[in-house]
């Protein structure tokens, strides 16, 4: 009767443990606005990368320059993990927040408004994980 529970067992972990693999780090993104689908798969998206850097690097300096903390804008604080990688699309695509409508996103051509997308896509809250490489620094 053991011998079953165990691999019954065995094979949920396994399961369960795949399925996160497979979520972490995605590879590509359907871009609603442009509808186009983005490859994000190349580079790494994050602060030192050359290409993939002009999205942090925007996203650091636009947005981080009212979304920090403490400041006396009224924006809330943000970061990359702020919202799921559907999220920041939703965020994008919409525009639905005050400061895409306000004109402040303006200062960022359209290719730079997707490359921020896809930075804050790709190091959003549901793609860390430890096990995976690319995750860990």
């Amino acid at each position: 009767m053991r011998k079953p529970a165990i691999i019954l067992l065995t094979s949920l972990l396994t399961v369960s443990w795949t399925a996160t693999v497979i979520l972490a780090r995605p590879g590509k993104r359907y871009d609603k606005r442009t509808e186009m689908c983005r490859l994000i798969d190349s580079g790494k998206l994050d602060w030192e990368s050359d290409h993939w850097g002009i999205g942090a690097a925007k996203f650091k300096e636009v947005c981080k320059s009212c979304h920090n903390r403490n400041n006396d804008k009224g924006a809330p604080f943000l970061y990359m993990e702020s919202y799921s990688s559907e999220g920041w699309n939703q965020v994008f695509a919409k525009r639905r927040k005050k400061c895409a409508r306000d004109g402040s996103w303006d200062v960022l051509s359209q290719e730079e408004l997707l490359l921020v997308n896809d930075y804050l896509y790709r190091n959003a809250n549901d793609t860390y994980n430890p096990n995976d490489a690319d995750s860990c620094g």
